[in-house]
């Protein structure tokens, strides 16, 4: 096995082209990606960053695509994606451990690959239609971004659950909280903005919604959601950039977390606790995992629990927010771990004679 500098590793991380990295507005995955790339530099190891070309990066940017999907316009988005796989696989000998975010597009190609390898799961793994497909790639190494999320494929290759992470340096604290309450994501069945109006207004207090509304979801807002919002206590500012997070989040008295469906990680709760603002969510997926009940939010299963925690919030210390974003949830921390997977994995390759 040929390494790197002593200590160093050569590392490519693939990200998925729909967005930039990071993405100029709402794009979870792509941010995460930005977020560790970066940090894994400024750890000194060497990065390749395989992404769209309008991507911004410390790391050696090798462009799949001239710009992000979604801004081109993109008919076919396998076409990209596929042709920057194989592309990775003619360079695999190049990098001790290659790190993809785009499961399961390169899981064929993967198996065969002497170089290691590992994969981050950033979707929601309980669909039928993954269990044959995981199934016959159940030997392929396997990162969950929870242990809630892997619940539905028990029998995978995990090696390992490792938490979303930011710099601390993203988000600014907020001592004191504002009049409103924040709803931040997307405008779609599964989060339920629909809750988070009807707390704001049991509670007769300001909501703000900063959302993104997907075009497959452009019906659901019309006939659904629009019309609760014509009320004066609800506000749509719609999406906003990742520069105007800090002062949205940090301002409210409390973020709404309203989902109904099994979270995979929920990457607005934890810039909410780094700008001290405590979240209210309801129980599913990571929820449990990411809020401490009664310290840095509270965890509810109905709409009575809600309302009354929400009334509640004043009650817990925004700085026991803040402190636990920094101890579990910077991106120090999380690249960290994710170096240990890799050093786990080249170790692993090396004792077995692979020669990448």
């Amino acid at each position: 096995m040929r390494l790197g500098p002593p200590g160093k590793l050569r590392i490519a991380q693939v990200a998925p082209l729909s967005e930039s990295v990071p993405p100029k507005l709402y794009g979870g995955t792509e941010r995460v990606v930005a977020v560790l790339t970066d940090e894994l530099v400024r750890q000194g190891h060497h990065v390749t960053l395989f992404a769209s070309g309008d991507s911004c990066t410390k790391a050696t940017l090798v462009p799949a695509c001239e710009r992000a999907q979604r801004l081109m316009g993109c008919v076919d988005p396998l076409a990209g994606h596929m042709l920057m796989i194989e592309q990775i696989v003619q360079r695999a000998d190049e990098f001790d451990i290659i790190h993809f975010h785009v499961a399961p597009l390169h899981f064929p190609l993967a198996r065969r690959m002497p170089t290691p390898h590992l994969t981050t799961m950033h979707g929601r793994l309980d669909l039928n239609d993954l269990v044959p497909l995981y199934e016959e790639f159940s030997d392929l190494p396997l990162v969950s971004i929870s242990d809630a999320q892997r619940t539905p494929l028990p029998h995978q290759n995990w090696i390992g659950t490792v938490h979303h992470g930011f710099p601390e340096h993203d988000f600014q604290f907020h001592r004191e909280p504002g009049s409103y309450l924040a709803f931040l994501g997307r405008i779609a069945r599964e989060k339920r903005v629909d809750r988070a109006i009807a707390i704001a207004k049991a509670c007769g207090w300001p909501l703000k919604i900063a959302a993104k509304v997907d075009p497959s979801d452009v019906l659901y807002f019309k006939n659904e959601i629009a019309p609760l919002m014509n009320h004066p206590l609800i506000e749509f500012v719609g999406e906003i950039t990742d520069s105007e997070k800090s002062a949205f989040l940090g301002q409210a008295r409390a973020l709404l977390f309203p989902i109904d469906w099994p979270e995979p990680f929920g990457l607005v709760m934890i810039e909410s606790l780094a700008c001290g603002t405590p979240v209210v969510a309801y129980r599913g997926g990571s929820v449990a995992e990411v809020i401490e009940d009664g310290v840095t939010g509270f965890v509810v299963d109905d709409l009575a629990q809600a309302i009354d925690a929400t009334k509640r919030t004043h009650t817990l210390d925004r700085r026991a927010c803040r402190d636990a974003f920094t101890r579990r949830f910077s991106s120090a921390r999380m690249a960290s771990a994710y170096v240990r997977l890799y050093r786990q994995l080249t170790s692993s390759a090396a004792g077995a004679g692979i020669v990448a």
